[in-house]
C-alpha cells in the first residue's frame, strides 16, 4: 500500500498578524482523540484489495452483503430501519434486529453528563467506569438492573478490571487526585495527583475500598490484567498510557526525551505492573518492555469524500478554515473570536468585526498554511527519513490460554508472545494506510484469528456517513500463520450514520456460540453490532440495535462505548445514556439451540482485554447447534439431519444406560459419513459426535 500527496492549495500573506497565536499551538488544544498523531497530507485510500467505487448515493448494505460467504446467507430487514432514526435524549427513535432489549437504565444522578466508559464483570455485578469514578450495577434481573454503589473518583477514562476481590480502575487526566477528590488539580506540578492505577479492595462491592495506586509517568489510559497460568501468587496489569510524560519533579524519573536521547525514556514502551494477590498495597512496576523498537511510522490516508464535502460547506457558508497537521479543519468559535476580536483591537475599531476582518483571520490562516507547506518541501533528505513509529498502545488484549497478545498500538497492530508475563515479546506487526488508529484487538476463541478495530477520528467524530469509505474506521481481520498475522479482510458496520453522531469502531467482545466466530460491538452512535466473522474473508453483520442522534442541532459524543456478553445477556455501557442490557432471538441465522448452548457458558467474571478461553458443557443444547450448524450450511442430507434430531429427543426422553446405549447408537450412525467428509464438513461433523459422545458421560 503505497499513499501519494495531495497539494495544499495556494495561499496569501499577511504579514500584521504574524503575532496572532501559531495553528500549531492550537492544534493540541483542540477536541479529538489526544494519543492520535497528526496525519499526513490528504491522500486517496490505498487499500489492501481492490474495494468498490463508492458514490454518495451507494447502497452501503449491499456492499458488505455481496461478500459473504454462500454458507451464511443473510437477509437483513430494507431500507435499513438504522437510516433516519428520529433524536433524542431518552426519547430517540430505536432500530432493532435479531435482539431483545431488556433494560435500559439512565445513569445514577452523579453521573448524569459526564461519559460511561468500559465494562468488567464478577458475580452478578456489572462495573461500569465513568469520568466522574465508577458505578457498580447489580444485574442478577437483567430486565431491572439496581445501582449498588456510585463511587466519585475522578480521573479519565476509568477503564475498569477485576480479579478475584480486587478492583483496577486506569487514571490519566490531569485533574485524577489520589484522594479521589472532585476539586481537580490545577497545579501544573503536584503531588496530590493520580495518573496511573487505582486499587480496589471489592470484597464487600457495595463498600469499595481504596487500597492501594501505581503512579505511571503517562498515565493509564487503558490497562490489561494479566492472570498468567504459571503464576498463581500474582497478577500482572499491562498499562497503556497515551498522553504526555509528566514532569520528574512531579514523578522521579520520568523522562520524555527519546530512547536515543535516554534509555530510560518514559515514551516508546508500556509498563508491567505486578500486583501480589497476598498483599496488593504492594503493587508495583516490575519492567518497561519497549516492544516498538524499530518500528516506523506507517502511511495513513487523509481526508475521506465526506470531509472534503463538509469543508466545502463550511466554506461557502463562510466559516473559516485551517491547514492544521497538514489537513483542511474547520475552526470552531471558541478560537475564531478572540482573534477576530484581536483583529478588530489592532485596528483601532469597536463593535462587531466586519467582512474585511474576517477576510483578514482567513488570510492569516491561508499564510501559516503556504509556510507550513514551504517547511515541507525544504525538508533535507535527513528530515524526510520515517518517523518513529507508535510510542504507546491504545489497548492490549491478552489470551493467557495461548500465550499470545494483541497490542492494538496507534499505527500497528502487533502480535505479543506473553509465556514471560513481564516481558513481553513482538512476534509481528502490521500497519495499513486504511487505519488511522488501531484501537482495540480481539481473538477467535481457537487463537486462529484476530480482529483488530480502527478508531479513525478518536471517537469523537461521525466517521460512518454515507460516503466514508467502508475500510475507513472499521475492523481488520487477519489469521495468524507461523507467527504472522494475514490480512484477510475488512468489517465496517453497513448502516449510514449523519454528520451528528460520532461513529467509528470500538470495544467488543466474543459470544460464545459453539462452532461459530460471533463478535458484539459498540460503534458509539452508530450503535451496537453483532459480526459473524467465522469465515475470516466475509464477516456479515448477523443483528444490531441503534438509537437516533443524541442531539438534533449539534454533534454531542453519545452511543455504546463497550459492549459485551456475560452469561447469557449483552450489556452496553451507554456514553450519556446509561446503561442497556439485551439478550438475543432466535432467527434463521442464529437458533435457539445455540443461543441456549451460548448460555450454558457460566463465568465468574469477565473483562473482555483478558480474554477467557469458552468451553462449552454436555448439554443436549450443544449436540442440536452442531446439527443446526450443519443444516444451515447443507453439509449433512435433510433426512439424515432429520433422523439425529428425533434421536437426540428420544435419548432426552429416557434416562440411565437406555439414554447412554441411545447416544452411542446415534454416534455410531454418525461416524459412518465421516469416512468420506473433508473440511469445514467434516469438522462440524466430528464436533457433533464429539458432543453426542460427551452427553453419555
Amino acid at each position: 500500500m503505497t499513499p501519494f500527496d495531495h497539494g495544499t492549495g495556494r495561499h496569501r500573506p499577511l504579514a500584521r498578524l504574524a503575532a496572532l497565536l501559531p495553528l500549531a499551538a492550537l492544534l493540541a488544544t483542540l477536541p479529538g482523540c489526544a494519543s492520535q498523531p497528526a496525519a499526513d497530507p490528504p491522500r486517496t485510500p490505498a487499500p489492501r484489495q481492490p474495494a468498490p467505487p463508492m458514490t454518495a448515493d451507494d447502497d452501503r448494505i449491499e456492499m458488505v452483503q455481496v461478500a459473504q460467504s454462500p454458507g451464511l446467507r443473510v437477509n437483513p430487514p430494507t431500507p435499513d430501519p438504522r437510516v433516519g432514526l428520529e433524536p433524542g435524549m431518552f426519547d430517540a427513535g430505536e432500530a432493532i434486529w435479531n435482539l431483545r432489549m431488556l433494560s435500559t437504565t439512565p445513569p445514577p444522578e452523579e453521573f448524569v453528563g459526564t461519559t460511561n466508559s468500559d465494562l468488567a464483570f464478577t458475580g452478578n455485578y456489572a462495573i461500569q467506569g465513568n469520568y466522574d469514578g465508577i458505578q457498580v450495577w447489580d444485574i442478577s434481573d437483567p430486565r431491572s438492573p439496581k445501582t449498588v454503589v456510585t463511587y466519585v473518583c475522578p480521573a479519565s477514562q476509568s477503564d475498569v478490571s477485576v480479579y478475584d476481590n480486587l478492583l483496577f480502575v486506569s487514571g490519566e487526566g490531569r485533574g485524577g487526585r489520589l484522594d479521589c477528590g472532585e476539586q481537580g488539580v490545577p497545579e501544573r506540578i503536584s503531588h496530590e495527583r493520580l495518573r496511573g492505577i487505582r486499587i480496589f479492595d471489592i470484597s464487600d462491592i457495595a463498600n469499595p475500598e481504596y487500597v492501594a495506586n501505581v503512579q505511571t509517568c503517562r498515565g493509564s489510559h487503558t490497562h490489561t490484567v494479566l492472570k498468567h497460568p504459571g503464576d498463581d501468587d500474582n497478577v500482572y496489569i499491562y498499562v497503556s498510557g497515551s498522553s504526555f510524560v509528566r514532569p520528574a519533579e512531579e514523578l522521579a524519573g520520568c523522562s520524555g526525551l527519546s530512547p536515543a536521547e535516554d534509555p530510560n525514556s518514559a515514551r516508546f514502551r508500556i509498563e508491567v505492573i505486578r500486583v501480589p494477590l497476598d498483599d496488593p498495597t504492594a503493587a508495583a512496576i516490575v519492567t518497561s518492555p519497549r516492544i516498538f523498537d524499530g518500528l516506523v511510522a506507517p502511511p495513513r490516508h487523509g481526508l475521506s469524500p465526506a470531509d472534503l464535502r463538509e469543508i466545502a460547506e463550511a466554506r461557502e457558508a463562510g466559516a473559516f478554515v485551517a491547514m492544521l497537521g497538514g489537513r483542511p479543519r474547520v475552526m470552531p468559535d471558541r478560537f475564531v473570536t478572540p482573534r477576530l476580536d484581536s483583529i478588530v483591537a489592532a485596528r483601532g475599531g469597536e463593535g462587531a468585526p466586519t467582512a474585511a476582518d474576517s477576510a483578514a483571520l482567513q488570510d492569516h490562516f491561508d499564510e501559516q498554511a503556504r509556510i507550513q507547506a514551504e517547511q515541507m518541501a525544504a525538508r533535507t533528505d535527513e528530515e524526510r527519513e520515517p518517523r518513529p513509529g507508535p510510542s504507546q498502545c491504545h489497548d492490549i488484549t491478552v489470551y493467557p490460554a495461548i500465550g499470545l497478545a494483541g497490542g492494538a498500538c496507534g499505527g500497528y497492530g502487533l502480535l505479543l508472545d506473553i509465556t514471560d508475563p513481564t516481558n513481553p515479546v513482538r512476534l509481528a506487526a502490521v500497519a495499513d494506510s486504511n487505519f488511522s488508529y488501531w484501537h482495540s484487538a480481539t481473538f477467535s476463541n481457537d487463537g486462529s484469528k484476530i480482529m483488530f478495530t480502527d478508531e479513525w477520528g478518536g471517537g469523537g467524530a461521525p466517521k460512518c456517513r454515507v460516503d466514508d469509505p467502508m475500510e475507513w474506521g472499521a475492523n481488520a481481520v487477519f489469521t495468524i500463520e507461523d507467527g504472522e498475522m494475514v490480512f484477510r479482510s475488512y468489517y465496517k458496520m453497513p448502516a449510514p450514520q449523519t454528520r451528528l453522531e460520532n461513529c467509528v469502531a470500538h470495544n467488543g467482545s466474543l459470544i460464545p456460540v459453539p462452532g461459530r466466530d460471533i463478535m458484539v460491538q459498540g460503534w458509539y452512535q452508530g450503535g451496537i453490532s453483532l459480526v459473524d466473522w467465522t469465515d475470516p474473508r466475509s464477516p456479515v453483520e448477523i443483528a444490531y440495535h441503534d438509537r437516533g442522534p443524541f442531539n438534533a442541532e449539534r454533534m454531542v459524543s453519545a452511543g455504546s462505548w463497550s459492549v459485551y456478553w456475560y452469561n447469557g445477556v449483552i450489556v452496553n455501557s451507554e456514553i450519556k445514556r446509561g446503561l442497556d442490557i439485551f439478550e438475543l432471538t432466535p432467527s434463521d441465522i442464529l437458533t435457539q439451540n445455540e443461543i441456549d448452548a451460548a448460555n450454558s457458558v457460566v463465568l465468574g467474571q469477565l473483562n473482555s482485554q483478558g480474554q477467557p478461553v469458552y468451553e462449552w458443557p454436555a448439554t443436549f443444547a450443544l449436540a442440536r447447534a452442531y446439527l443446526d450448524q450443519l443444516e444451515r450450511r447443507r453439509a449433512m442430507p435433510e433426512e439424515e439431519i432429520a433422523a439425529a434430531r428425533r434421536d437426540l429427543d428420544g435419548a432426552e426422553a429416557v434416562t440411565g444406560t437406555d439414554r447412554a446405549d441411545a447416544l452411542r447408537a446415534l454416534a455410531e450412525r454418525l461416524q459412518e459419513p465421516m469416512g468420506g467428509a473433508i473440511g469445514e464438513r467434516a469438522v462440524r461433523l466430528r464436533r457433533l459426535v464429539d458432543a453426542v459422545l460427551r452427553l453419555v458421560t
